[in-house]
């Protein structure tokens, strides 16, 4: 008799299992970290050096790997941002959201141009020295 709940339980269960494994990832959100950047700035005159780490936000695996796929092209173009700025472009908050926005938008039109979608949602600083 319990061998035979337990059976009717177990049976009753599997319909909600197969319907969490149907519904899409519209819920997914992944972040990848990247390894730090570490690069001077600021031309000619007194060597500057800033530090990043940046975590990149997706919304499905599909944007997880082409991100995963292509990191050394973002982390390139990345380096060549970062080591493009100035003094004043890094040392107010404004500035270094106005970079962070820079920087999504760099990764997002790579990403356009090798995929054929932008696939990251947002860009964050989770790290950001500068001496």
């Amino acid at each position: 008799m319990l061998v035979r709940l337990l059976i009717c339980l177990m049976l009753s269960l599997l319909p909600v299992t197969a319907m969490a494994e149907a519904q899409p990832d519209s819920d997914y959100v992944s972040y990848i970290e990247l390894k730090p950047f570490i690069t001077n700035f600021g031309g000619p005159g007194k060597t500057r050096f800033l530090k990043c780490e940046i975590s990149i936000q997706v919304g499905s695996p599909d944007a997880h790997h082409a991100v995963n796929h292509h990191m050394a092209n973002i982390r390139n173009d990345l380096v060549f941002l970062l080591s493009a700025q100035t003094e004043d472009s890094v040392n107010t908050v404004e500035a270094q959201q106005q970079l962070s926005r820079k920087a999504l938008s760099k990764v997002q039109d790579l990403l356009l141009d090798e995929e054929g979608e932008t696939y990251v949602s947002d860009l964050f600083f989770t790290s950001f020295v500068v001496q």
